[in-house]
């Protein structure tokens, strides 16, 4: 069955340093992200950002990217063909900060998580953090219905020395709102099956798309390890490449070589 989509998580995966389409994850100068692009759009293939980015930082990315749909917020919403469609409940993002979790998290991990500066401004439905911290504890602190989720690695902080590791940027979101949940919402909206998709990513969030697409593959840069993923041999960019062209050949028929 010929490939349909591929789900693609931005930055550390299809972005290199920088958050740049046009950069590896050292900073030097790649086209390979980009000619990834070319290769699905010559095979009919869509690409779909999946990102905890807002709305309207996605609608720009997309717009100089050529793409014409994506997914939100970590979930939270998708546009498809310039139309939104919310997938969080309206006033989310005030609901959380209402019930004084974010502040909670932080209060506990003083000098370990902070809010992750500009980036964490006009949102709708996550509260976008940065640190280092034990999931598990910073959960148990949180009500039944919120979970904070790790979505992979940033560089570094001033803000923030003295961690034994790079800081992550963690979601703060209601259960059940997910990058897996926003990836299923947009496959029923197009009318893809599993074995027409494949997703890209870097982090333990992005893991969850492996429950709803036939492969998913994760960039050599990657924090996460799972039995259900490829790994690529590079990473970034260029991992993002290897995996869509493989995936394109493969579903074509085509034989590549395949990493021992």
């Amino acid at each position: 069955m010929p490939l349909r989509c591929v789900y693609t998580d931005l930055d550390g995966t299809l972005l290199g340093r920088g958050a740049s389409l046009l950069r590896d994850g050292e900073g030097g100068f790649s086209l390979l992200g980009a000619r990834a692009l070319e290769a699905c759009f010559r095979a009919d293939v869509e690409v779909v950002p999946v990102s905890g980015r807002t709305r309207s930082m996605l609608h720009e990315d997309c717009r100089l990217l050529g793409l014409n749909s994506y997914v939100y917020e970590l979930g939270g919403g998708m546009s498809i063909d310039g139309e939104d469609t919310p997938l969080a409940g309206e006033g989310t993002y005030e609901r959380i900060a209402e019930f004084g979790a974010p502040q909670r998290l932080i209060e506990r991990f003083a000098g370990r998580l902070e809010y992750h500066e500009p980036w964490h401004v006009g949102r709708s439905v996550t509260h976008l953090l940065r640190g280092l911290v034990d999931l598990d504890e910073a959960n148990a602190l949180l009500p039944d219905d919120l979970q904070l989720v790790d979505n992979g690695a940033i560089s570094p902080k001033r803000s923030l020395e003295g961690l034994e590791g790079p800081p992550h940027a963690y979601h703060l979101l209601p259960r059940g709102i997910s990058k897996a949940a926003g990836v299923a919402a947009h496959m029923r909206a197009r009318g893809y099956m599993p074995e027409e998709c494949i997703a890209v990513g870097d982090s333990r969030e992005d893991l969850g798309m492996a429950d709803h697409v036939a492969r998913f593959f994760l960039v050599a840069n990657a924090k996460a390890s799972d039995p259900r993923a490829e790994l690529t041999e590079g990473g970034w960019g260029e991992g993002f490449y290897e995996a869509v062209v493989r995936a394109i050949a493969e579903a074509r028929g085509v034989r590549t070589h395949t990493p021992s």
